[in-house]
């Protein structure tokens, strides 16, 4: 899942695990990372809260969410687009 920079605002791609809030959705993004020590690679999984104004994403569809101003407490980001949509 890439992370580009437009400016001064990250954009990230992820996967859709919750929508259950209104107008908002949970996004997980994995990257992967060499241990330090053991030199093995790693998944690393965040998940960050977009806004999504329509409400039109389900669990499972992959994303591309922007960083914004705060929107709440824990969001920060933003729906952009939807890139593919879950079967």
């Amino acid at each position: 899942m890439a992370d580009r920079v437009i400016g001064n605002r990250r954009i990230l791609t992820g996967i859709v695990v919750s929508n259950k809030m209104e107008k908002t959705i949970v996004v997980c993004t994995e990257r992967i990372v060499t241990h330090p020590v053991f030199k093995k690679l790693v998944r690393k999984r965040n998940k960050y809260k977009a806004h999504d104004e329509g409400n039109s994403c389900q669990i499972g569809d992959t994303v591309l969410i922007v960083e914004s101003r705060p929107i709440s407490r824990d969001k920060r980001w933003r729906l952009q687009k939807i890139i593919k949509k879950a079967v």
